[in-house]
């Protein structure tokens, strides 16, 4: 397994190489291994037990992993062939560059100079601005708030900002971005248009406020986000903005980040490989220059957030948490990484954190329920779930459940709907109740997730009428999306309806229509991108077409469905228990 990725001596493999490099790093061509590089021998037997074998991290024992410390440090000349790598004897092992890091002297508390911010619970930046000292400080941490994607409270420091300098036109531009949230696909065009015209009521008059070129970049770029076409439009004429200024201007660290944010936002909610790459090297330069900005470790977590590329991003997964303490989404997005490569344990934790820190800031704030983050609480139960933890995600359901019902919230609605489809499915417990539930005002996916669960649930009761009126309602949906049929969303949704209607078929002893129809969903599933978080379809295609290939005694072809499932959902439990079966 290892050396899938790394080769059978360490070097060969496409990962980074494991072992040589000594005597490098002072040269042009710095080569960074466990031998050359790491200071200490202990971060290998923390890192490989947490985190290692790709894709299957924690499968190891420690004595496995001990083993394999001993090989790749014997492999790097650390130690003799017939040392014995043990608890005992690891901490004592000395590294070739031990003394090569120091200490970092900064003190861990709150520094604020005109043009950058020392602020220990949100990261660090360096954002010169025309601004006074006073409006500086309140723009600063807008910023920093801004990157963390905390838009409200961004918003409100960008008018203090304001307030304290009426004319620090960075302070609208800041306030309009609060209303541009690229990675949820959202845009409040009318409200950002408004703050502008606060600053001057033309595009003109608003760069006449502006006093160095630095600045009317950024004024001229947000003009594009915000001025004439549809969203695609804007978003690719801001990005190209963006990219502009970023090479104009190549020491700006924030031009880069909020560059490879743009990048990330001009796939319109879709996900395309090398476009996110692309987006996450820019914020590796950045992270690189400057390993406490939130947005460039934000920014890595989002752009490799699927399981092909999660290895990535998890030493930014690692550190966003404690980096921007005071930013409750900063508690959640490690969990993007953590999901997936199936670390459960660490995707409860920061979801449980995250949750926690929602909660407090709606309490102190007085906000309504409206305020809660029901994405967290989301992925809080997909991770219970796959621990097999039900009871606890069933209190999950209840919650969101009684607020959808005291609110009337659309938006509430639909995770209520997702939510009651990802808990039938992964608990099993069966429940072919509210088919004829209005769905018309909630998102597609929550709808259709929820109306193939009360199939799905139908076909395991043997209720097939209520199966078939599920399937139609999913169809009839579908219809009503037929403008964007080739989105990744709605070819999502025609795998979940070829999933129900092979269900129904093998239902009523059409084995062969039911079995080839199956395999049409997994081959639609597979031509998919990969994507993040909870899965939709709600039923992995190459999960459920293994576990009826199981149940008819195909047992090989079964094997082979459960391991494609876990490709694309790594530790998923009803695939690793489907594997474990067919391997009985």
């Amino acid at each position: 397994r290892c050396a899938g990725c790394h080769g059978m001596t360490g070097v060969e493999g496409p990962s980074p190489r494991l072992v040589g490099g000594q005597r490098t790093l002072s040269t042009h061509h710095a080569m960074k291994t466990i031998g050359s590089y790491w200071p200490y021998a202990t971060t290998m037997f923390d890192y490989i037990y947490r985190a290692m074998p790709y894709p299957a991290p924690q499968s190891l024992t420690s004595s496995q992993v001990y083993a394999v410390v001993a090989w790749l440090l014997y492999r790097n000349g650390v130690i003799a062939e017939n040392m014995v790598v043990n608890k005992r004897t690891l901490p004592a092992i000395r590294m070739p560059n031990r003394k090569g890091f120091v200490s970092d002297p900064r003190p861990d508390i709150e520094l604020v100079q005109v043009g950058s911010n020392r602020q220990s619970d949100l990261g660090d930046i360096e954002f010169p601005t025309s601004g006074s000292p006073d409006a500086q400080r309140h723009f600063l941490r807008g910023v920093l708030l801004l990157h963390n994607f905390e838009y409200d409270d961004a918003a409100a420091a960008f008018r203090q900002a304001q307030e304290n300098a009426p004319d620090f036109a960075m302070a609208y531009w800041g306030e309009a971005m609060t209303y541009n949230h690229p990675l949820w696909g959202e845009q409040d065009l009318k409200a950002a248009r408004e703050v502008l015209a606060r600053l001057g009521p033309t595009t003109e008059s608003r760069q006449a406020t502006v006093p160095t070129a630095r600045e009317q970049a950024y004024l001229e770029a947000i003009e594009r986000l915000y001025g004439d076409g549809d969203k695609k439009t804007r978003d690719q004429a801001y990005e190209a903005a963006m990219g502009a200024m970023a090479v104009e201007y190549p020491t700006d660290l924030e031009a880069k980040a909020f560059y490879a944010l743009a990048i990330l936002g001009s796939r319109q909610g879709g996900r395309d490989g090398l476009t996110y790459l692309k987006a996450g090297s820019i914020a590796e330069l950045v992270y690189h220059q400057n390993p406490r900005h939130p947005g460039a470790v934000h920014y890595m977590i989002h752009a490799y957030d699927d399981p092909q590329h999660a290895f990535q991003g998890l030493e930014a997964a690692r550190i966003y948490s404690d980096l921007a303490s005071a930013a409750p989404h900063a508690q959640h997005m490690p969990s993007h990484i953590f999901m997936a490569l199936g670390m459960w344990a660490e995707v409860v934790t920061a979801n449980e954190v995250a949750w926690k820190a929602s909660e407090e800031r709606i309490r102190r704030k007085e906000l309504g329920v409206g305020n809660r983050s029901y994405h967290v609480l989301n992925w809080l139960m997909y991770g219970y779930l796959q621990q097999g933890r039900y009871a606890d995600a069933k209190k999950l359901l209840d919650i969101v459940t009684e607020d959808a019902r005291s609110s009337g919230s659309r938006h509430i609605q639909g995770y209520r709907a997702s939510m009651r489809a990802m808990y039938m499915i992964e608990s099993q417990a069966w429940d072919a109740k509210g088919v004829e539930k209005d769905r018309s005002t909630i998102r597609p996916s929550a709808a259709i997730s929820e109306l193939f669960s009360i199939g799905l649930s139908a076909v395991h009761t043997q209720d097939f009428a209520t199966a078939r009126r599920a399937l139609g309602s999913i169809r009839d949906r579908m219809a009503e999306e037929s403008a964007d049929n080739l989105s990744a969303k709605m070819r999502s949704a025609m795998v979940v309806a070829k999933e129900l209607d092979a269900m129904i078929l093998l239902a009523d002893n059409k084995t062969n229509q039911g079995l080839s129809l199956l395999k049409e969903a997994a081959t639609l599933q597979d031509s998919l991108p990969f994507e993040y978080g909870p899965p939709f379809p709600a039923k992995p295609s190459h999960e459920l077409l293994g576990e009826v290939l199981l149940s008819v005694g195909r047992i090989e072809a079964a094997r082979h469905h459960f391991e494609e499932a876990l490709i694309r959902a790594p530790q998923r439990a009803l695939s690793l228990k489907g594997l474990a079966q067919a391997h009985q």
